[in-house]
């Protein structure tokens, strides 16, 4: 089954950019379908495959933080190609 999943991070200090770069750097590594804009990124792909890496590089990422927030939308089905019709 594929999905699609929206992720905002936010890690809740002062130094934070370094840790978002670092997150989204892994995320490209990954071989998953990425897209990226100055709000979210988007993570495509079938769903072990995606929750996989996920759960691991949250987890590291969240190590390497003193405090953070992560929003994540997960939708059950590969809205990659997706296409505003109005």
């Amino acid at each position: 089954m594929d999905i699609s999943v929206e992720l905002t991070f936010s890690p809740l200090q002062d130094d934070f950019e370094e840790l978002i770069i670092n997150f989204i750097k892994k995320l490209r590594a990954s071989g998953l379908m990425i897209l990226e804009n100055p709000l979210s990124t988007q993570v495509y792909g079938e769903y072990d495959k995606v929750m996989d890496v996920l759960t691991n590089e949250i987890k590291e990422a969240f190590d390497l933080m003193d405090n953070g927030l992560l929003y994540m939308k997960i939708v059950k089905s590969d809205r990659s190609e997706y296409e505003p019709f109005f």
